[in-house]
């Protein structure tokens, strides 16, 4: 899809006068001998990973009883040992496919390897500690053989601790375990970072706005909302327009940023919402919404359709809302839009005169 858009871009440019041919050829060709982002061969060659791993483990749970103990133990070292050793060498060898399979074999036997060894000698512990020790080890060898898919199944394994914790205490907040869940999306992150995985990401990103949802669940405080709602449109500012010095890390990280903090202050929005039904609190409210889609839909619009697309339907969603709640009447309908629009013209021209101020500075801040 992006290379025939560029491929139509170029021809245009060249169409104009604005690029010679032999230029947008090299250009074409630079882009045509870069590495696929998707590799169907790769996919299938983890699927096929995850399945034999899966097989490994049920084949020796299956005559569990009938091999003695010592055997046990030495078979799952083999495999833990076999495995990484081969990922080593087809790292060596260039098959980054082939040494991804591998060492997603070795993570997940290694998890297979901590519950099958508690059980066989009664270990004392619990699952939440199981999937600790598992996300642990597959940063650890994310980072020794520098894998970006160990490192997607270090941030599933992020979801799985999660889901644990829910289970065994029962969505309550108990003692410290619940920090550790945005310690290891921050772990998640740096494993990104170190690995280049970007799309892993995703799945940081989501474990802390499914985290922050929870922590509003378990306290349902207005305060707490409202700090989401705060945060969210201040670190969405933030990263729309970085000062200088954090400009290249935060577009580094591409459009993700951006889309998760609006979504946060979204959700903000959305639970003060439910606590504030009624009355001129409430329209105002309703007015702060619609103006944070806007500035959402100014700073970002145009170059990050997931912002786009997410404000838009926030906008949407709080007219009809705040129509259905406060009108009664279609004449009132047409007050309520009438004075909607004026506000947000105003909204929107106050955006665009800053961020054209802001894009004016940014060059004489930069010399």
């Amino acid at each position: 899809m992006y290379r025939g858009r560029l491929e139509r871009d170029l021809s245009v440019w060249v169409e104009k006068g604005l690029l010679p041919e032999a230029t947008a050829g090299a250009l074409l060709s630079e882009y045509d001998a870069r590495p696929a982002s998707f590799s169907l061969g790769s996919v299938l060659t983890i699927l096929a990973a995850i399945l034999l791993g899966a097989a490994i483990l049920l084949v020796v749970a299956s005559n569990w009883e009938a091999i003695p103990r010592l055997v046990r133990v030495a078979v799952i070292l083999v495999i833990i040992w076999a495995v990484h050793l081969g990922a080593a060498v087809m790292l060596r060898r260039g098959a980054t496919a082939a040494a991804g399979g591998l060492l997603v074999i070795g993570t997940l036997s290694f998890g297979g390897a901590i519950s099958l060894v508690g059980q066989m000698y009664h270990l004392s512990g619990d699952e939440l500690t199981v999937m600790y020790l598992w996300f642990a080890m597959a940063v650890i060898s994310a980072v020794l053989f520098g894998s970006g898919v160990v490192a997607a199944v270090a941030g599933f394994l992020s979801w799985g601790s999660f889901a644990a914790y829910l289970d065994t205490y029962d969505t309550r907040w108990v003692g410290l375990d619940p920090w550790v869940v945005p310690l290891m999306a921050a772990v998640v992150i740096g494993l990104v970072r170190f690995t280049g995985a970007d799309r892993v990401r995703h799945l940081a990103y989501l474990l802390l706005v499914g985290w922050l949802t929870w922590l509003y669940a378990v306290n349902e405080n207005f305060w707490l909302a409202l700090v989401y709602a705060i945060a969210g449109m201040l670190a969405f500012v933030l990263v729309s327009l970085p000062p200088p010095r954090l400009s290249t890390l935060i577009r580094s990280a591409g459009s993700a940023p951006a889309f998760y903090t609006f979504l946060v202050a979204v959700i903000g929005l959305f639970f003060l919402h439910v606590e504030l039904e009624h009355g001129w609190q409430f329209v105002t409210l309703a007015l702060v919404t619609l103006g944070a889609a806007v500035l959402a839909i100014a700073l970002q619009g145009r170059n990050n359709g997931a912002v786009r697309y997410l404000a838009y339907t926030a906008f949407a969603i709080e007219m009809l809302y705040l129509a259905s709640v406060t009108v009664g009447s279609i004449l009132g309908t047409s007050s309520l839009f009438l004075f909607s629009g004026l506000f947000v013209a105003a909204v929107a021209w106050i955006v665009i005169r800053l961020k054209r101020r802001f894009a004016i500075r940014t060059p004489e801040a930069s010399l």
